[in-house]
């Protein structure tokens, strides 16, 4: 999230082996996926006199069958602003099935998951610090 005097930092993103960051090279050496999609969706943490740090989509491909589980938090509930600043996104957790249909795995969940189906993951954010109407540029 933002503070007083300072912006959010982006891509913070605790992954399966619990730490800030997963290589995608680590990623797709342990299991058979492919990693199609990982970037820093710019703009998306919450706004205030300090915006809170940029959340990340990760889209992951399946290239065998497999059972895929996720445990995470602020599919719900976002992340609040403080003294003034907007809450955050939202994350969310998507199936997309290789005919196009979706599933939203909610924040725990779980599914099997077929050759070329994709889960698509997007972290919340924190929330901004302040009014926006006070960011100076």
């Amino acid at each position: 999230p933002a503070g007083p005097g300072f912006d959010g930092a982006a891509a913070v993103h605790t992954h399966m082996t619990n730490t800030r960051l997963t290589d995608p090279e680590i990623l797709e050496a342990r299991f058979p996926v492919v990693l199609e999609h990982f970037g820093i969706d710019r703009g998306s943490g919450g706004k205030g006199q300090f915006n809170a740090g940029d959340g990340i989509t990760r889209r992951i491909r399946f290239l065998e069958d497999m059972e895929c589980s996720i445990l995470s938090d602020r599919r719900r509930v976002p992340a609040p602003g403080l003294i003034g600043g907007q809450t955050g996104r939202l994350g969310s957790n998507t199936v997309v099935r290789a005919d196009g249909s979706e599933e939203d795995l909610g924040g725990a969940g779980e599914a099997t998951v077929g050759v070329a189906d994709a889960v698509v993951i997007r972290t919340p954010t924190g929330g901004g610090f302040g009014a926006p109407d006070d960011r100076t540029q």
